[in-house]
């Protein structure tokens, strides 16, 4: 299983993440945020409160979102500083 290794905020909604295999992209959060569970995110404040959580993205209550998902959703960037 890949891992999320770092991950920042680009936008509200869109994260830039770097993966414990050496990838390195955008993750396009918005989708998700149409939900219930996800709506906090679109509160600028919360939403850049993102962090690493068990191997893929979180947020202080409870949202989150695994590496897998992350990872085939993952629009890869080259040379990116994440």
């Amino acid at each position: 299983m890949n891992k999320v290794i770092d991950v920042r905020v680009k936008t509200t909604g869109v994260v830039l993440v770097g993966m414990a295999d050496g990838r390195r992209g955008e993750f396009d959060v918005r989708p998700y945020m149409t939900s219930d569970f996800f709506r906090e995110l679109e509160n600028k404040a919360y939403f850049d409160q993102v962090r690493v959580f068990f191997h893929g993205i979180g947020w202080p209550n409870g949202q989150d979102l695994g590496p897998d998902t992350v990872v085939a959703e993952l629009r890869e960037i080259e040379n990116s500083t994440v």
